[in-house]
């Protein structure tokens, strides 16, 4: 007799973070994703009781993945505060992030739990951003227009389309970020 292995739970939810970020949250389906993952629906049962108990582990991985995460690279990575701001938007917005981020914040426009969640996440987000923008103003109102620019800058970019005659896209980033973390 062979015994039965189960697909992993952090499979699933891998597969669920992936098509939520290209789809959605209509997208992430349990038979389109057993499909995706070439298994039978039983083994998401096994984890998730039912499609919402799973939406919800997708949310909290998602924010452990963006928050704690992210967090605990910059500051095992060190930097002064300027770099440690630059790291924790690079990490945050990454390849592997940034779909997922914004797919979260397009359903929270439509779901009280996922707004829940993101409004949470984008508060830990500034809280951190204030604190080591903190360190080198003293002023709370710069502290906070600051955070807010470069949170802003961090999210925004990835919707704006124009173009930077004489520069590059990323040339025009690193001169923003510059003015946002200059004293």
């Amino acid at each position: 007799m062979v015994a039965q292995t189960r697909t992993p739970r952090g499979t699933w939810i891998d597969a669920g973070l992936e098509a939520l970020a290209t789809g959605g949250p209509d997208a992430v389906r349990v038979d389109l994703l057993a499909k995706a993952l070439e298994v039978t629906r039983g083994g998401f049962y096994h984890h998730f009781e039912s499609r919402g108990v799973f939406l919800d582990a997708l949310l909290e991985e998602w924010e452990r993945r963006s928050t704690d995460e992210v967090l605990d690279r910059v500051e095992a990575e060190g930097g002064d505060a300027r770099e440690k701001v630059r790291k924790a938007g690079l990490l945050t917005f990454s390849k592997e992030l940034l779909p997922v981020d914004l797919a979260v914040r397009d359903w929270a426009r439509r779901d009280k739990s996922a707004a829940r969640r993101l409004r949470r996440v984008d508060n830990r987000r500034m809280e951190y951003l204030r604190a080591l923008i903190g360190t080198f103003s003293d002023d709370a109102g710069d502290v906070e227009a600051r955070a807010m620019l470069a949170f802003s800058l961090a999210i925004a970019n990835h919707f704006i389309a124009a173009d930077h005659p004489g520069l590059g896209r990323r040339q025009v980033l690193e001169r923003a970020t510059g003015r946002l973390l200059a004293d």
